[in-house]
């Protein structure tokens, strides 16, 4: 078995604000197109335009329908991928050493080399964060793009994560959060960032914000006829008298 570093001072992962995402899934189709084309072997896509498609996602996005205690019911989407466990269950159980979690930041990878495709981290992973490659036979797993955060090669605005990069509404944010003082760690700690499934044990590096409460009154059909009957004064008053007398 894998045994886990004894400490981990830098913690790097990432911070995923559920208020703002979308649910566009850019940060997966980038993690795909970064990871195929990147580290390690192709990421599988079997008959992918056919009748049976398969293929290999280190990233998935999942939407829910929640009703809040007050207000209305909200969607919210809920980007999941590897989260970079400190008290890793997926490495210790590996028989191969595959698997394992790196001292210097904190990641955890996977050997492909040394992987025999036995399953057993995947079924160690509460959180459903790792996929047999149908085609390499291999684990496959978020990597952080440890190909990429720390590429001389590239621009310094794109030694980040594929996933964090690619997000247009800015839900994802990527840094040290063994650091009290970096910006991840300031949102999780303004915004009460929490760990998804604490009563695991595995001390998820990933943090996640919650969503902010909604406005018990949103606008829908009923409320569009309110205001249609409300007197409206100013410009909008002054436009509508004035298209009023056009027809």
């Amino acid at each position: 078995m894998t045994s886990l570093p004894a400490s981990t001072p830098r913690k790097l992962g990432l911070v995923i604000d559920l208020d703002i995402c979308v649910g566009c899934h850019a940060c997966a189709v980038n993690c795909k197109e970064w990871n195929t084309g990147g580290y390690g072997a192709p990421l599988a896509d079997e008959d992918a335009y056919g009748a049976d498609p398969s293929g290999t996602w280190l990233n998935r996005i999942h939407t829910y329908e929640v009703q809040p205690a007050q207000g209305p019911a909200q969607l919210v989407h809920f980007p999941k991928s590897c989260l970079h466990c400190e008290d890793a269950p997926c490495v210790t159980v590996c028989p191969t050493g595959a698997s394992y979690k790196r001292a210097e930041d904190g990641i955890v990878l996977v050997n492909e080399d040394h992987c025999m495709g036995c399953g057993l981290c995947a079924w160690a992973c509460p959180y459903g964060a790792r996929e047999l490659d149908p085609v390499a036979g291999v684990m496959k797993k978020c990597t952080l793009c440890a190909d990429r955060i720390y590429n001389r090669n590239l621009p310094e605005e794109d030694r980040i994560p594929a996933c964090v990069r690619a997000c247009p509404a800015g839900a994802r944010h990527f840094g040290d959060l063994g650091d009290p003082a970096s910006e991840v760690s300031n949102l999780v700690a303004e915004r009460g960032g929490y760990d998804l499934m604490p009563e695991q044990g595995t001390k998820p590096v990933n943090k996640y914000l919650p969503p902010r409460a909604r406005d018990a009154h949103e606008t829908g059909p009923a409320d569009l006829a309110e205001l249609a009957e409300a007197e409206t004064t100013g410009f909008l008053g002054w436009l509508d008298k004035a298209l009023e007398r056009i027809g």
